[in-house]
């Protein structure tokens, strides 16, 4: 043994019968109990009392069962002086009962210290104690010395056993603590995420979709002051009405992604192509699902590129291509280039820098650039 389990007590949840079940803690009970009143039974009517000895030995009892609580008690706090000094008591109340003529109460008295000292204090204070109430045990009892020495050793092993039984128990609780804790905080986590998830899924759709009514509010703006006609004008307004309507649109999608009622990405891509003129799509590779976060990605990546491409060369061709890797999934926005428009200082700003924060949360990468010809903006997220 290290210096420390010499000096270390059991854990509170030992000495606090924590784990222990009602049945085996009244059955416990009730074993001390019958003990305890055999015990008293023969005590008094093998002896010879008067009314005071009667008296005496009932207040002896209950002084006995006091200090026995006592100790308990402090032991639990792991108070030391308090605890040995109860134990100092009841070898006392032992020794008095034995010079009385109660001789096998004080034998048991002194087992009981011998084994609740080894049980509940730590080692370097409990053989000491342990070691005095078994001598005066010894010296007392009228068996021949190889029972008495057997009986002796016995009762150390077994306040051994029951300490190491309680240590178990008191680790199991322990770690049964810890668990729950860390479940707890898993699930908080988990919660916290979700919130964020969903946050995200929520910022994205209303950035996309206000950042697109923008660019055709703005459009009519400019058509406005430059005196355009008014077929012009409405043309625009009705863009951005249906901007607004698609927004709605996506709000709901978003919502069914969060309750994994998503349709597949492949399909998603394919209607958003059929609302941009000059846009193709192409997926290459065999075809899988994919976690929602990382679908929920690659949709994201592609609305805010082709909406990039209205804003800065309207009439471009544009190319999306999704590829199916070994242990990711790559989509590929590219433009033919063009004139830059007359909008692309429109829009909110969030752009390209939400999705690539998406990316990085989902341990993927964005990258967005100039092209031979146009503009490229290359999504890759693991699946």
């Amino acid at each position: 043994m290290t210096e420390h389990s010499w000096t270390r007590w059991p854990s509170r949840e030992a000495l606090s019968r924590a784990g222990v079940t009602k049945a085996r803690r009244g059955l416990a009970w009730t074993t001390r109990l019958f003990a305890l009143g055999v015990l008293l039974w023969t005590t008094f009517t093998n002896s010879d009392l008067s009314g005071w000895g009667t008296a005496s030995a009932a207040l002896g009892v209950i002084v006995c069962g006091v200090a026995a609580w006592a100790f308990w008690q402090t032991t639990l706090q792991h108070r030391l002086l308090p605890s040995v000094g109860l134990l100092a008591l009841l070898l006392a109340i032992a020794t008095v009962a034995a010079s009385t003529g109660f001789r096998i109460p004080a034998l048991v008295l002194w087992c009981a210290c011998g084994i609740s000292a080894i049980e509940r204090l730590p080692l370097a204070a409990a053989l000491p104690v342990t070691t005095v109430a078994l001598g005066a045990y010894s010296a007392v009892n009228n068996d021949i010395w190889l029972t008495t020495v057997a009986t002796a050793v016995g009762l150390v092993l077994a306040g051994y056993v029951l300490r190491l039984d309680a240590e178990a128990r008191g680790s199991a609780q322990r770690l049964l603590a810890q668990e729950r804790a860390a479940r707890a905080a898993e699930a908080e986590a988990a919660a916290l995420a979700e919130r964020g998830r969903i946050a995200r899924e929520i910022h994205d759709v209303l950035a996309h979709s206000l950042s697109a009514q923008m660019v055709h509010l703005e459009a009519a703006r400019l058509l406005i002051e430059r005196g355009a006609d008014r077929a012009t004008i409405l043309e625009r307004v009705v863009a951005a009405r249906g901007m607004a309507r698609e927004g709605l649109a996506e709000t709901r999608q978003a919502l069914s992604a969060l309750r994994g009622e998503m349709s597949p990405v492949e399909e998603f891509l394919g209607e958003l192509v059929a609302t941009s003129d000059g846009a193709d799509v192409t997926v290459t590779g065999e075809r899988r699902p994919m976690p929602a976060e990382a679908s929920q990605a690659v949709r994201r990546v592609a609305q805010e590129a082709l909406t990039n491409v209205r804003k800065h060369a309207p009439g471009a061709k544009v190319d999306v291509r999704l590829e199916y890797g070994e242990h990711e999934v790559t989509l590929a926005v590219r433009d033919s280039g063009g004139a830059p428009g007359e909008l692309g200082a429109a829009g909110a700003g969030y752009g390209l820098l939400g999705m690539r924060e998406r990316a990085e949360l989902l341990g993927g990468s964005l990258e967005a650039g100039p092209d031979e010809e146009g503009f490229v903006v290359t999504l890759k997220v693991p699946v």
